[in-house]
């Protein structure tokens, strides 16, 4: 099925088509493609972070193919079960009727998070490591992905008189002949952002394992708290007139923040972030400035103090007293045999000791064997 966008305060205008190609009577929609994609370089990103981050990369992939499975499944309950009307209810054989479509990203994440998590700890990874990257992957995945609402036409807003206002057959069916706000836009630009900010940040500025995803959670449920708000086709809580995404993420914002101001003390890490936590847990060696650790400001402070201020002396001093512990000790073992000496030679004889005065005697008596001189 193709449709006309318009982007009329913009001047522009396309044709898109929801099925990419056909093999015989199969078709194969950009929808799939391009969530396929997003989940392949969301991978891909995945691994070269994982270096970094000092998570096993072939325990890693285990925890991805089962949270990728995971994500599938309760992406479609997540749909089914807040679904308007009783359309699965009524016909639970449907459930399994994907093609259809309706996926709902947070069921996705959910089913993500909790079937990769239980992997990674069955494959004895550090599940917060885990999560800090694999929390990069879902932005790049989610900013590709929502490209597909793009050529369905869906998940489009109400009305709106913005310069980049959409309108096409889809919209009008909805709104009217105004322009809606293209909210798929809104989330992939945004999931952009997001990816740059926290990227540099787990590289430079993390300080314990889980930040990173704990900052992914409020970046991600504030924007779409923001935007569910603007969309016309969103999941309403059963008996109420509440959003279902809004309402989670919501709860995701808040519940992040109130994480990240328990754990702002914290500093655990065991991969890249801040040098200087990194050089506290020992990731990587102390830097000191040769010249400051010289200088004569810190010349009156006792020792103690000065291996406080640098960790690195205290650290290179007992390095070098164990070296020069291991080579004193031969020689301290060969010196008797070099200076061996007859036994008593180092004490002098008792005898002599007792009789040490008698030369002074004798020569009180031999002073008045010498003759006087005559007058």
């Amino acid at each position: 099925m193709t449709h006309v966008v318009d982007f009329p305060g913009l001047g522009i205008e396309c044709t898109v088509n929801e099925v990419a190609f056909s093999i015989g009577n199969f078709q194969v929609r950009w929808y799939g493609i391009l969530i396929a994609l997003g989940f392949l370089l969301g991978v891909g990103y995945a691994f070269w972070a994982s270096k970094k981050m000092n998570v096993d990369s072939d325990r890693l992939f285990d925890a991805v193919l089962v949270g990728l499975v995971g994500a599938i499944v309760c992406a479609r309950l997540y749909y089914c079960v807040f679904y308007d009307g009783d359309k699965y209810w009524s016909d639970p054989i449907k459930i399994f009727d994907i093609r259809e479509g309706g996926l709902a990203i947070y069921g996705g994440i959910i089913g993500a998070l909790v079937f990769g998590g239980l992997m990674a700890k069955l494959r004895k990874l550090k599940v917060a490591a885990v999560l800090d990257v694999t929390s990069l992957g879902f932005l790049i995945g989610q900013a590709i992905g929502r490209w597909g609402n793009f050529v369905n036409q869906e998940a489009f807003g109400t009305a709106t008189d913005l310069p980049w206002g959409m309108v096409s057959d889809n919209t009008q069916a909805v709104v009217g002949s105004s322009p809606v706000h293209p909210c798929f836009l809104y989330e992939s630009l945004l999931c952009v952002v997001g990816f740059v900010l926290l990227h540099f940040f787990n590289l430079y500025l993390r300080r314990y394992d889980g930040q990173t995803f704990l900052l992914y959670i409020v970046w991600y449920g504030a924007c779409r708290f923001f935007i569910e708000g603007l969309r016309t086709d969103s999941l309403i809580i059963p008996g109420t007139s509440l959003r279902v995404s809004q309402v989670l993420a919501g709860a995701c914002v808040v519940v992040g923040l109130v994480l990240l101001f328990l754990l702002r003390h914290k500093t655990s890490l065991t991969g890249c972030g801040s040098r200087k936590v990194m050089e506290a847990v020992g990731l990587v060696e102390p830097v000191v400035d040769p010249e400051l650790e010289k200088s004569t400001i810190f010349g009156d402070l006792p020792p103690e103090e000065l291996d406080e201020i640098f960790p690195n002396r205290k650290k290179e001093k007992e390095a070098k007293e164990a070296e020069l512990a291991e080579t004193e000790e031969p020689a301290e073992a060969e010196e008797p045999a070099e200076t061996e000496e007859p036994a008593g030679a180092g004490e002098e004889p008792e005898a002599p000791q007792e009789d040490a005065p008698q030369p002074a005697e004798e020569e009180d008596q031999e002073a008045p064997a010498q003759p006087e001189p005559k007058e």
